[in-house]
């Protein structure tokens, strides 16, 4: 333990109980008993940038803060935004080719339902264009607005890409020169079908029907009764024939749906209109 670190205040279990029942209510990510340490790492962080002397200090802060940026602060210490371009590859193998199920829809519509920074809606935004696809419109969404800020930016570590075809690069990327030597741009045709968007899981979700929804690797962090309510409400979002994909460390067993299993992390909604 580091001499900054020792200097933490120790959670109680009291105050985790709470914390843990307020990131519930507030975004569904579920703090099982055995988490006090990672609570305790992450928001000791917080707390020591906001001069809090304990956490019922912390919490009661962002209990009362009616501007809502203690909550993201809060919610960005206590998610993962761990994320890669063109993770879990399978997946995109399979957009491309799902793609031309719905050659009539102009535009094809995609909601990336927890984006992170970015990196997933890109991929998908590129893996359509290069099937030939340009009337497309993804709706990109999460709960942090930071990340949601690195998304908007479109600017990349050169490393992030090493994943992506030569080709891509020369299509979709502008190479940083000068003070943005070592980084790439999303160029601007990519990151025009792009919209960015602040959205809570746990709210109202769009109005508006989607082809294709990924919500990958996030459901692993709620409850089965969050979980439930989620896939219940995705649903509706879904045009008739749309697939659902989720984490292929995920799946919808034990969860009473009316989507069709196509493969393992992915759904088909085969309602008719």
């Amino acid at each position: 333990m580091s001499a900054s670190q020792a200097t933490w205040p120790m959670i109680t279990q009291a105050d985790f109980q709470k914390i843990s029942r307020f990131a519930h209510d507030h975004f569904g990510l579920e703090l099982p008993a055995g988490k006090e340490g990672l609570v305790n790492a992450r928001l000791g962080k917080k707390m020591r940038q906001g001069g809090f002397a304990t956490f019922a200090d912390y919490y009661s802060h962002v209990h009362s803060d009616r501007t809502g940026q203690a909550l993201l602060g809060l919610i960005d210490a206590l998610t993962t935004n761990f994320t890669a371009f063109l993770r879990e590859p399978a997946h995109f193998d399979f957009l491309r080719q799902a793609a031309a199920e719905f050659r009539d829809a102009r535009p094809l519509r995609v909601w990336s339902a927890a984006c992170s920074s970015g990196e997933e809606p890109y991929s998908i935004a590129m893996t359509l264009l290069a099937a030939g696809r340009d009337a497309v419109e993804i709706t990109a969404s999460d709960i942090s607005t930071r990340v949601l800020k690195v998304g908007q930016d479109a600017v990349y570590p050169a490393e992030r890409f090493r994943g992506i075809p030569e080709e891509w690069r020369r299509a979709f990327l502008l190479k940083g020169t000068g003070p943005k030597e070592g980084s790439f741009k999303i160029k601007p045709r990519v990151a025009g079908l792009i919209k960015f968007e602040r959205r809570n899981l746990m709210e109202p979700l769009p109005s508006r029907k989607f082809h294709f929804i990924f919500c990958r690797n996030v459901m692993i962090y709620f409850n089965r009764a969050t979980q439930q309510s989620i896939v219940e409400r995705f649903t509706p979002c879904l045009e008739p024939g749309g697939y659902l994909f989720v984490g292929h460390s995920e799946s919808l067993n034990g969860i009473q749906h009316t989507l069709r299993y196509i493969k393992p992390s992915v759904y088909k909604n085969e309602r008719i209109k």
